[in-house]
Parts: structure tokens; sequence; C-alpha cells
């Protein structure tokens, strides 16, 4: 089963299988649904019907759109950390701090791509919900630090987790630019991210 959001995310977190597999549908929807008519326009009644749930199914997670979002988003961050987890005990312990990055960029690429809902929720920072208690992209250099450090052989220190945080945030910046120049990502501006942060890295990690 996919995973679904930390239960902070959620009014009440399921319990059973059937529970997390409405679940799952739930958010699976909410994130068809953004690709198909954006935010503004996403309602719960929408999601349970595209769900084939009753919506007091969806007002049992949550109490509005802007949760099941941010639901999303950390669903999201779920995954993201499983490709990078996955990508890295293939490549064993070969390439180091390079292989980490390629990974961490290449995924973060691939969910761009293809994983619906994303280019409007992506790990939040484009929900519209005002006020938030972490930014998304410091929870991306959180998860980052506690998911390579070990591969890096380094301690999941502040200064690790700096130099994590300033490569994410000028990896959204840049990544957010290739896809307003093409649809796809425009590969030009890819590289030169990918070039900035291989020489940002190469001074941190070296």
């Amino acid at each position: 089963m996919r995973p679904v959001p930390h239960a902070t995310s959620l009014r009440r977190a399921p319990v059973q299988r059937r529970s997390a597999e409405r679940l799952t549908r739930i958010l699976d929807a909410c994130a068809d649904l953004l690709d198909e008519v954006g935010y503004d326009a996403l309602s719960t009644r929408a999601v349970a019907q595209r769900a084939s749930v009753p919506i007091g199914s969806v007002y049992r997670f949550f109490g509005n759109k802007r949760q099941m979002a941010d639901a999303l988003a950390q669903r999201n961050l779920e995954r993201y950390s499983e490709r990078i987890t996955q990508r890295l005990r293939q490549a064993g312990e070969e390439g180091g701090w390079r292989t980490a990055m390629d990974a961490v960029l290449d995924e973060y690429l691939e969910m761009k791509r293809t994983a619906p809902g994303f280019s409007l929720v992506d790990f939040g920072n484009q929900i519209p919900v005002g006020s938030r208690h972490a930014e998304p992209n410091h929870r991306v250099a959180d998860r980052l630090t506690e998911l390579l450090s070990g591969y890096l052989d380094r301690e999941p220190d502040e200064d690790l987790r700096r130099v994590f945080l300033v490569a994410v945030e000028t990896a959204d910046t840049l990544v957010h630019l290739a896809f307003r120049v093409a649809p796809e990502g425009d590969e030009r501006v890819i590289q030169e991210a990918r070039e900035m942060l291989r020489a940002y890295l190469a001074r941190a990690l070296d």
C-alpha cells in the first residue's frame, strides 16, 4: 500500500486497511482534480465524487481543501523520500555525494513531470494556505539530512542541514524556472542548475 500522510496532518488517522485505502483514493482524486481545475476551483464535494466516497468520508480526514492539499504535499514528500532511498540502495556505496545529488535532483524532476497535482502542490510551497508552521523547503532539507547523512558518512548536524537547505532552495528556484521556460523543463536550465549545485556541494562536502 502507498504511504499515507503523517497523522498530524489528518483529523483522524486511518486505522484499518479499508480506511487507509479510502484515504489514498481521496488524495489521488485531489491530485487529479488539481491538474484539471486548479486549486481555486477544487472542492471537497468534487473530490468525494471523483473518489467514489461519501462526502462524510472526506470530512472524516480533512476539515477543508487546504488540509487536503497539505496532506497531498506530505504524501509527495514521503514518496520522494522512497524514490531517493531506492535509487541510493541500487547505487550502493559508489559515487558519494555526487550520486546522492543526482538522485535528489533527478527524482524531483521525474515527479515534477509525472506525479498528478505535483505542479501545483509539490511539497507544499505553492499551496495558497497563508502562514505555515514550517516552510516546505525546510521540511525537505530536514528529510534529506535524515536520509543522506548515513550515506555520506556525515553527522546530521546543523552544518549539514544548512548545506542541504541552501541546495534545496537553489534547486527549487532553478527547476521552477526551467518549467516556466518549457513544459517538460528546459534541459539547458536544468544543466545549469546541476553545475551550480555540483560546484556548491563540492566546496561544502569534499
